[in-house]
């Protein structure tokens, strides 16, 4: 029986790590759960799962809470919740769900507890790549990806030494917006960015699929995930998110893994690793597909990417600022303040003002992360 703890339980992928979890009643239990706001959802969450502990956002959610929970279920809030979920408990492997960098120190924590980790939230190793992964070595502790590109990734690099790489590539859907031109950004919806054509996914993370944030930051996590240059990752748009990453050996060779888009198969194999389950998903019948299609990256009409590699290369803590900056901008987006294509007008503005730490400690990270989200907060005004 592996113990699992959840962090970010009510969103996409902790529902779908849920549904994972659940067709296999024999082989995991929930100890702990964490979510936000969505108290609703997290009441029956705990009612099925029965987790010993689980935390919500704030004091006056965890009093709405409180009354709804079983018996023997105790109940944290805040980010000190966040961390006893992560780390206070018998978990052997804790799901890290949650959306942005938040996911930092709940993260750190579960590693220096001696927890796996199954990595959905690539903000954690953006920030802070360079703590956790030392943390990590030192530790034994696994980094599991949940995504799929980087699951995929690790599949495909499965008992191949570093020295055997040329490059990897992570495949992009492209976003809703992926066939529109930039001047056809102009004055976009938030409704016609979370029109996601592939995947199924929370606000946040669609829209970032748009600007192509989100390959971006997936960008930096593969840096860290699997110890490469950036100049041995590269991005390509694959529209039918069929092949979702492929990997170049040095004698040419390439593997691709690939499968229907759906996130319970990453999802449940960083659960299962390194055995692999019987799968929900539905088969992939390539004839029916008849064909896939593929394009370059053009840094030009996504240069949030662009500058996703840049704040890579300079390391420290710019890929902190990249990613703050990004999730003030995308909220500002959601609520109307600002237009879509100010997202990148944003990031860039703040990049522009920030000077690298090189190797900054968590508490360095933390105020740069904070200034970034003053100055993107501030942007236009």
């Amino acid at each position: 029986m592996k113990r699992v703890s959840l962090l970010g339980s009510t969103g996409s992928v902790g529902t779908q790590t849920l549904d994972v979890i659940s067709r296999y009643p024999d082989k995991y239990e929930v100890v702990a759960l964490a979510a936000g706001h969505n108290t609703q959802l997290l009441i029956e969450q705990a009612e099925r799962f029965r987790p010993k502990l689980v935390s919500v956002a704030t004091k006056e959610l965890a009093m709405q809470v409180s009354a709804h929970l079983p018996a023997g279920t105790a109940l944290l809030y805040g980010e000190e919740g966040l961390i006893e979920t992560a780390a206070g408990n018998e978990a052997d492997i804790v799901v890290t769900a949650i959306v942005g960098s938040q996911g930092l120190k709940p993260t750190l924590a579960a590693i220096e507890a001696g927890k796996h980790i199954g990595l959905a939230n690539k903000e954690t190793l953006v920030s802070g790549g360079h703590l956790v992964t030392e943390a990590a070595a030192r530790k034994g502790v696994k980094l599991l990806p949940v995504d799929s590109e980087h699951s995929a990734i690790f599949q495909c690099l499965n008992g191949e030494p570093a020295s055997a790489i040329r490059k990897i590539v992570l495949t992009a859907s492209g976003g809703s917006f992926r066939d529109r031109t930039r001047d056809q950004l102009r004055g976009v919806s938030v409704q016609e960015a979370l029109a996601h054509p592939n995947w199924s996914m929370g606000a946040k993370v669609t829209i970032d699929s748009a600007t192509m944030v989100n390959k971006g930051l997936e960008v930096i996590e593969a840096h860290w995930l699997f110890g490469l240059p950036f100049d041995q990752i590269e991005v390509v748009i694959h529209q039918e998110s069929i092949i979702h990453s492929f990997v170049e050996f040095v004698d040419r060779s390439v593997i691709a893994q690939m499968g229907m888009p759906d996130m319970r198969v990453p999802i449940q194999y960083a659960l299962t690793y390194p055995e692999r389950f019987v799968s929900p998903a539905a088969s992939l019948d390539l004839t029916e597909l008849g064909k896939l299609h593929f394009s370059k990256m053009d840094f030009e009409r996504f240069p949030c990417l662009r500058m996703a590699y840049e704040s890579g290369r300079a390391g420290g803590s710019t890929p902190a600022v990249f990613n703050a900056a990004n999730e003030i901008a995308v909220s500002r987006f959601v609520a109307g303040e600002i237009e879509f294509l100010d997202i990148e007008n944003t990031i860039e503005s703040v990049l522009d003002l920030h000077t690298t730490i090189a190797s900054p400690t968590l508490e360095q990270i933390g105020e740069a992360d904070a200034w970034a989200r003053q100055m993107a907060g501030d942007y236009g005004k």
